[in-house]
């Protein structure tokens, strides 16, 4: 698979992840019940998440393995996600999901897994690729 088919992969994760995650909350938020928990964002971790999803679509591809690529993605997604709720409400990203203890939403859920899934896929590329790794750059 090209970098460009892998930058178009993590592309779409990450808008079909971020359009979930966001469509998630706000059914959450608008169901009979809205949700007790909220996390604040502020201004500079909001353009944080920007600025890291934007460095994850841009570098991540150049991985040649699509599931890194898939991995950063939804992490990526997620992080888009994060951003657009923590602009759409005021009392902060909306937490829907509860358990042992732990607020949460489907955006969080998706960094873990997206950053799961990219951190095995880099450790199985560079094992995979063990031979290369002293070449001279």
């Amino acid at each position: 698979m090209s970098t460009a088919s892998r930058r178009l992969l993590a592309v779409a994760a990450a808008v079909a992840v971020a359009a979930v995650a966001v469509a998630a909350a706000v059914v959450a938020e608008e169901a009979a019940t809205p949700s007790p928990y909220h996390h604040a964002r502020s201004a500079g971790a909001l353009a944080l998440m920007a600025l890291l999803a934007a460095l994850v679509l841009a570098i991540v591809p150049r991985i040649r393995s699509t599931a890194a690529a898939l991995g950063g993605g939804v992490a990526a997604g997620g992080a888009i996600a994060m951003l657009v709720s923590g602009l759409v409400w005021q009392a902060g990203v909306p937490d829907p999901l509860v358990g042992g203890g732990y607020a949460f939403n489907l955006a969080d859920v998706a960094i873990v897994l997206g950053d799961a899934t990219l951190l095995v896929a880099a450790v199985a590329h560079g094992w995979d690729n063990r031979h290369a790794l002293r070449r001279p750059v």
